[in-house]
């Protein structure tokens, strides 16, 4: 079985094709992985030597590239977005291109070739805020960044290619992931490799902003349940069990990398800061198992560990941040 994994230089990409091409059981013969490579993506994140692997640069906007990958292709899995919601504030642009046309491109052409399952990889972000409680999959969509708007208008249009077409597209929506190999412009890469160089972080507001975190792997070990076991026409979402305002997350990033709270600069919070999300994850847990395996604490030692021992991957890649 051939698949194809898009945007699969990133973080939470290159992890799913690690993991499948890791393991013995995995039902993908041969992985193509397309991606554009941009800022965020890079080669390093991906064993290119791998005899199963076979890497493709290139936009998932490009219809006649897509059109060829997909003819060979029995399965998708497509992560390639855009997904800094700062940049998405700043220029709505490239979000709205990549996000909607691009998976547009991608769902045209596996119509065309009857490819499925496409399982389409999206974010919590896409149900807006909530005070309390969590939203199951069936609450309605109300996103309030640029980004998580886009993310919605892609989520809304791969189901309508399943309920106009039939095509098998199965939508899975996740919390913040954590882990290795994450650029450095979200927030823990970001606390850590400043930490790490001695360098101030910048806390958005007062820092009562909620977020469930979910290690990669665990993601990972989420998205391929429903490519193997999930239904047509369906979205699952996939929750790690660990929600902290993003001050205990600040306080506890100090605690793993010795730093104190001086090292904190309180800076002006984000034009329209989501101040909760949290997803009930109760469907694919029941219907495919899932369950996360990585405990946070645990997690997030391994990941400040694991930037400790990689500064040659990540300083380059800092280097192409605009500064905090």
């Amino acid at each position: 079985m051939n698949l194809l994994v898009t945007g699969a230089a990133g973080f939470i990409g290159s992890q799913y094709v690690r993991r499948l091409l890791a393991s013995a059981d995995s039902d993908a013969s041969r992985i193509t992985v397309l991606d554009k490579l941009t800022y965020a993506g890079t080669l390093d994140n991906l064993e290119l030597e791998h005899p199963r692997l076979e890497f493709v640069q290139g936009d998932i906007r490009d219809a006649e590239l897509v059109d060829k990958l997909m003819a060979d292709a029995d399965q998708v899995v497509h992560f390639a977005a855009e997904s800094h919601v700062d940049r998405s504030i700043a220029g709505a642009g490239d979000f709205v291109l990549t996000n909607v046309v691009g998976t547009q491109t991608l769902l045209d052409a596996a119509l065309r070739h009857g490819t499925g399952p496409f399982v389409h990889v999206s974010t919590d972000e896409v149900y807006g805020s909530i005070d309390e409680g969590s939203w199951p999959e069936t609450h309605p969509l109300a996103p309030n960044s640029p980004y998580s708007a886009s993310k919605a208008s892609s989520d809304l249009l791969a189901l309508a290619y399943h309920r106009t077409h039939g095509l098998d597209v199965r939508v899975t929506r996740c919390s913040n992931n954590y882990g290795p190999h994450q650029f450095p412009e979200k927030v823990i890469p970001l606390f850590i490799t400043h930490l790490l160089d001695g360098r101030n972080v910048p806390l958005y507001g007062d820092g009562r902003n909620v977020r469930d975190w979910l290690h990669v792997d665990d993601h990972c070990q989420g998205v391929d349940l429903v490519r193997t076991k999930g239904r047509a026409g369906e979205v699952y979402n996939i929750g790690g069990g660990t929600e902290l305002s993003n001050k205990e997350l600040t306080g506890l990033l100090l605690q793993a990398c010795g730093a104190g709270w001086d090292m904190v600069e309180y800076v002006e919070d984000r034009k329209g800061h989501d101040l909760r999300y949290s997803v009930d994850w109760t469907k694919i847990r029941t219907e495919l198992g899932y369950a996360p395996r990585h405990d946070f604490a645990t997690g997030l030692a391994d990941t400040v560990a694991w930037y400790r021992a990689h500064r040659t991957w990540w300083e380059p890649l800092k280097r192409r941040i605009t500064p905090h």
